[in-house]
């Protein structure tokens, strides 16, 4: 520690230890780490590190589900100063070369289950990964060839924390739903400053029992929820996967009080059979995020869980991820809306010369804030671009209204130009999930002679019921005006989406021929 004003990530864990002792910290399967012993451990694999070469700055990736073990090393690489780089399990062999290559990555820690993946992987960077470490899992038997973490550990090290507030914390790079990812350089101050956003605007405190069930290598789960758990010193029960089946059960057998998902994983909760047959009346706090909630599923989770108060966090990676939040008490009036601007942020809605746009005007968000990113990785044309006029542009659209209340219309790449006029996909979606027989709907513009653009909906029936594209095309007639009711419907099993539960618009277009 080089400043009695020292902040970092890992001066944040040391607090948290100090305060809440041997109060539970993790729960994973049936292990538990106090906050005391979780800050020993990160002690000793950040000793192990440093015993094994690791300087500050270095980046070290990590390709792992789910875990508590996940967290300690994320907490150990911030304790010596390095930066972290969490990986999409989800991505194949050549994405995952690409971000090794592209961060320069020295370490790699990696899943039993994805030992063969991360060798193919690091088999195609021309520069070397010094070495790479088992994040053993509790299922039987690891391969053989790698040393676990816990081989790194010296028992009873302590490490001083080198890194300060404006260091480097973590390379997380961007889903990729259009190009090659992007590499968001965050550092410990946006992250902390992001931390206390949520600590004040969403209702935490050391009595909360969160389950973190969507994975922790994207920045939602990682750094809208978990870390602001420990940062609260409440309970964290880890779940390896979002699966109803999974999470259900899990809620019912820790007393949670507070979830997060995407609207996708609360539609499966929703759907799921094991829904009544479990007791989750404990279950407080709903927070989502990642793409937008319709509000027919808004309305069914309140009916259905009495009790549970729900928050729209809206954000992005860049941002350290949470922007705007819905608070509880605004869902009945303004449901469909993103909020206010959290705590550390101010946001604008601005044409493109950078003017407000009046109240319902569509314009792009806009944000000025700490937690913002200091640019993307050896990109720097691409920073400067995004920082375009001193604002950080989102790329999203949107409305505002007069008390400041953000509805986030599109992502621009995702309006819809049909027959001369502009259609948001969203408005058509919220449409069509008012139709009792849909579960979920994806709406995009396919190529058309005539229209240039024809809405299309993709659409998954909800069980046990048979909707036709006639029993839809007579809703929309009643919903919405004829340029923007859907020229083509077509009925799928389910949506493709990213492992953050954003729905990929670019894979419907795949789908259909011509």
């Amino acid at each position: 520690m080089t400043t009695a004003q020292t902040q970092s990530l890992s001066v944040m864990l040391r607090r948290s230890a100090a305060r809440h002792g041997t109060k539970p910290a993790l729960v994973f399967r049936e292990q538990r780490w106090s906050y005391a012993e979780f800050d020993v451990i990160v002690d000793e694999l950040a000793a192990g590190l440093d015993d094994l070469g690791v300087v500050k700055g270095d980046r070290i990736a990590i390709l792992a589900r789910n875990s508590h073990y996940f967290l300690a090393i994320r907490f150990a690489v911030a304790r010596i100063g390095a930066v972290l780089v969490p990986i999409n399990v989800m991505l194949g062999a050549a994405d995952i070369a690409y971000i090794l290559e592209h961060s320069g990555a020295r370490f790699m820690f990696v899943d039993a289950g994805l030992v063969e993946l991360a060798r193919t992987a690091s088999s195609a960077v021309s520069t070397t990964i010094e070495a790479t470490f088992l994040v053993e899992s509790d299922d039987g038997d690891s391969p053989s060839g790698l040393r676990r973490w816990t081989d790194l550990c010296i028992v009873g090290a302590t490490i001083d924390d080198r890194a300060e507030a404006d260091d480097l914390l973590q390379i997380i790079y961007t889903s990729g739903t259009e190009s090659r990812p992007k590499g968001a350089m965050l550092s410990h101050a946006a992250v902390l400053w992001q931390y206390q956003s949520c600590l004040f605007d969403c209702g935490w405190t050391a009595d909360t029992v969160i389950l973190h069930a969507l994975p922790l290598f994207h920045c939602a789960a990682l750094d809208a929820m978990a870390g602001p758990a420990l940062q609260a010193g409440a309970t964290s029960i880890i779940s390896a996967s979002a699966a109803p089946d999974q999470v259900i059960p899990l809620i019912e057998r820790h007393r949670v009080t507070a979830f997060f998902a995407p609207p996708t994983v609360w539609i499966s909760f929703l759907r799921s059979p094991l829904f009544e047959a479990h007791y989750i009346s404990s279950l407080a706090k709903g927070y989502y995020g990642a793409s937008i909630m319709p509000v027919a599923v808004i309305e069914e989770l309140s009916e259905r869980i009495p009790g549970l108060r729900l928050w729209n966090l809206y954000g992005q990676t860049e941002i350290a991820p949470v922007a705007t939040v819905l608070q509880p008490e605004d869902h009945a009036t303004r449901r469909g809306s993103a909020g206010r601007p959290a705590l550390h942020v101010q946001t604008r809605v601005v044409d493109e010369e950078m003017r407000d746009v009046a109240p319902g005007e569509i314009g792009e968000i806009v944000h000025r804030s700490p937690q913002l990113l200091s640019g993307y990785w050896r990109q720097p044309e691409l920073s400067e671009t995004v920082f375009a006029g001193g604002w950080f542009h989102s790329g999203d659209l949107a409305t505002i209204d007069a008390d400041g209340f953000i509805t986030v219309v599109d992502r621009k790449k995702d309006m819809i130009k049909t027959g001369g006029e502009n259609v948001s996909s969203r408005e058509v979606e919220e449409a069509i999930y008012a139709h009792p027989h849909v579960s979920e709907v994806a709406v995009i513009g396919l190529p058309d002679p005539h229209w240039i653009e024809a809405v299309t909906a993709f659409v998954v029936k909800r069980a046990g019921t048979d909707p036709n594209a006639e029993d839809l095309e007579a809703h929309c007639a009643t919903h919405l005006s004829g340029f923007k009711r859907p020229k083509r419907f077509v009925f799928v099993d389910d949506l493709p989406r990213n492992a953050s539960g954003k729905i990929l618009k670019r894979d419907l277009r795949r789908m259909v021929p011509g």
